[in-house]
């Protein structure tokens, strides 16, 4: 790709981040986190409070591209088939035909994905790790571009299923969001105001983002420089993860489980996104620094002692940040 066809298309790129930012305000991350994830070829795990405006989110941002959109609420009655959709029997011709269910669209909203049982979970991040679902004897191939913003209420836990820690590695990030401070927090009642009396939710933007247009920034971002130096620290932070008494005293006490080859993978992909966004043609350790907590938070499991001590996975990641030696 020319340097002027790489231009413009990181240009489209900030017009869309500034677009989602207009519309969800006091929100950087989980704005950040969603462009991570597109040009990752990732999928998201959010965390917050309820109103905090992760269906908004995921909205605008189909409002940015040229996609559609599925909003789908988790409940505890739910079957597979309402993921995946199902073979619906026509008596006029006395065939069964597939009607196709909510995940055949290209963002998806899995809305306290945390209700709903292992089953239902199941087929969704089956679908997530394949791009594809089975159906009876039948595969069915699912949207080249493939996004699943997945939500956990941190505040209600009964009558919840928490995902497995398998089943957490299928996600990107898992990103924390919290409420908005109080000068943010107005102008979010005038946004409200101002979109209810133009009796409108959200505001679309002028030229939205071609499908196209997103392929082509994910291949410039595989194609940045990452010097080894920067790929060995990746590998080191893994690593420490699962020989901690090599590097900290107080990782060899808190961890009872590392992360994965893929936790390598989405921090290497992610520290790629954030340097591509941020104009830049190399990977930088603090493009590392910056996204291993959300790569990682969700993927180290923590020692019961270490839980009892109030502990955190984020604790846990600012020690490999501190003790492992960076380039």
């Amino acid at each position: 790709m020319s340097d002027t066809a790489a231009r413009q298309t990181n240009t489209a790129f900030q017009e869309l981040k500034n677009y989602l930012n207009t519309q969800i305000l006091g929100q950087e991350a989980l704005v950040e986190s969603l462009l991570v994830a597109l040009l990752s070829e990732g999928h998201l795990l959010i965390e917050g409070p309820p109103g905090l405006a992760k269906t908004r989110a995921i909205k605008a941002l189909a409002q940015g591209l040229e996609c559609d959109f599925q909003r789908v609420q988790f409940t505890p009655d739910m079957l597979p088939a309402d993921l995946t959709g199902s073979d619906i029997y026509r008596p006029e011709d006395g065939a069964f035909r597939f009607q196709r269910g909510p995940l055949f669209h290209n963002l998806i909203l899995a809305d306290e994905i945390n209700r709903a049982p292992a089953k239902v979970q199941s087929a969704l991040l089956e679908a997530m790790a394949e791009r594809q679902i089975s159906v009876g004897m039948t595969t069915y191939e699912l949207p080249r571009l493939f996004l699943v913003m997945a939500t956990q209420n941190p505040i209600e836990h009964e009558g919840t299923y928490p995902l497995p820690e398998a089943q957490l590695d299928r996600f990107m990030l898992h990103t924390l969001i919290d409420y908005p401070d109080r000068a943010t927090t107005r102008l979010i009642m005038d946004l409200a105001r101002s979109e209810a009396l133009e009796g409108r939710e959200l505001s679309a933007p002028a030229n939205p983002m071609t499908q196209e247009t997103v392929f082509a920034a994910r291949r410039e971002a595989l194609n940045l420089t990452l010097a080894s130096s920067v790929a060995d620290y990746i590998a080191a932070l893994i690593d420490a993860t699962r020989r901690p008494d090599s590097y900290s005293g107080k990782l060899k006490e808190w961890l009872r489980w590392g992360a994965s080859p893929r936790a390598a993978i989405s921090i290497e992909r992610g520290a790629r996104a954030l340097a591509w966004l941020d104009g830049r043609d190399y990977v930088s350790p603090e493009d590392v620094q910056a996204i291993a907590p959300n790569a990682l938070r969700h993927r180290l499991l923590l020692d019961y002692t270490a839980e009892a001590k109030g502990i955190s996975a984020d604790d846990c990641v600012y020690e490999l940040l501190h003790k492992v030696p960076a380039p």
